[in-house]
């Protein structure tokens, strides 16, 4: 089976590269070739092809528009039994959305905003150049399947674009279970703390994430002022802009709340926690909350974050609006670490359902559905 993936830039550290890992690892025994078009690319695989499609662009708008011309000229050049996209280009048969719906990322942001924001929203191009992409990308009638990481991205994609129900696939994100293991308290956790001065018994909560903006810091440092208890830590792990910003915010809460900016290896702060948090605005489905449950973390979010539907709440986390400070406040205050341990040890359960290798057998069933003959 002849296999193209699509992504047009690659990071690291993102979610859709881990997926795309997943996909070439979902074929044992050369099942399959894989062509990736990208415009930059490090890390593959060795026996990948890569194929760059790197058209001149000046502007978000020129970048995404050239990339996805340049990129179905290519694929129409070529023959493959598949072509999996991770961005919104009509030229795909099976689009994972990865990203949820830009027409409700949207919606939500409007809500934090007022109206200077949502006038900028309505005003911006690039805004107007996605919606378009994703109204063509779901009306195509080559599309077979969408690969939706949630099922709340796949009632959105239902209700907004009328996609058939048997073109709708959820398959959750897979988490490695043994890198992501409970025993990281013993064998990291101690070590990172120590390194931040966090003292052994102190409550302290994660957040990991890049996109401080959507992802809610700023909401998170408020609850954690108001509602965390006294001598309880925050850690902090991402890289974005706002940082700075951020760090403001959290200036009078002294050497209680770390940004450590960036890491390659976010387990040892997973070790040195005993809950997980992400008050998101939106997302459909992020793997750091899949890693922190797999590590024994409970985990609270918002309703409109996909892992939402892996939490039941008051067992392995909470739950509550992105918009709601002072729930999210009285959930930090309600928490103590013999409390987190027990809650965790659900979380671990729950998250046990969504190893690598279910996420590998439930893709390999998908492509082996479509593929032809």
């Amino acid at each position: 089976m002849r296999i193209a993936l699509v992504r047009q830039r690659y990071n690291p550290h993102g979610g859709a590269e881990r997926f795309i890992e997943r996909v070439l690892g979902a074929f044992p025994g050369g099942g399959a070739t894989f062509s990736v078009f990208a415009r930059r690319w490090t890390g593959a695989r060795p026996g990948v092809e890569i194929v760059r499609c790197d058209p001149f662009y000046l502007g978000r708008v020129w970048r995404d528009a050239g990339f996805e011309r340049a990129v179905c000229r290519a694929l129409a050049a070529r023959r493959f039994d598949l072509v999996q996209s991770h961005e919104r280009v009509a030229c795909c048969d099976i689009f994972r959305a990865g990203d949820g719906v830009h027409a409700q990322w949207l919606d939500n942001r409007r809500r934090a905003l007022g109206p200077l924001g949502r006038l900028g929203i309505a005003c911006n191009p690039a805004h107007r150049y996605a919606l378009a992409a994703e109204r063509r990308l779901f009306a195509s009638p080559r599309l077979r399947a969408v690969i939706c990481n949630s099922r709340m991205v796949r009632d959105e994609i239902r209700s907004r674009f009328g996609v058939a129900e048997d073109k709708l696939h959820v398959i959750y994100n897979g988490v490695d279970l043994e890198a992501f293991h409970p025993r990281l308290r013993e064998s990291l956790g101690a070590r990172a703390r120590a390194e931040l001065g966090i003292p052994p018994g102190a409550m302290t909560w994660v957040f990991v994430g890049s996109g401080f903006e959507r992802k809610g810091v700023s909401r998170l440092v408020r609850a954690f002022r108001e509602g965390a208890a006294a001598g309880a830590h925050l850690i902090v792990v991402g890289s974005d802009r706002r940082e700075s910003r951020a760090r403001a915010e959290a200036r009078d809460l002294g050497e209680r709340v770390h940004f450590l900016g960036g890491r390659d290896d976010v387990r040892p702060w997973y070790g040195a926690a005993d809950a997980f948090v992400l008050p998101t605005l939106y997302d459909p489905f992020p793997n750091a909350a899949l890693e922190a449950m797999a590590c024994g973390l409970p985990v609270v979010t918002t309703h409109q974050c996909g892992a939402a539907e892996l939490v039941r709440p008051g067992e392995n986390g909470w739950l509550c609006d992105a918009l709601d400070a002072a729930s999210l406040a009285s959930f930090m205050g309600a928490l103590d670490p013999e409390r987190a341990r027990a809650m965790g040890a659900r979380a671990r359960a729950t998250a046990e359902a969504h190893g690598l290798d279910a996420t590998a057998a439930r893709l390999l069933a998908l492509y082996r559905a479509l593929a032809p003959g």
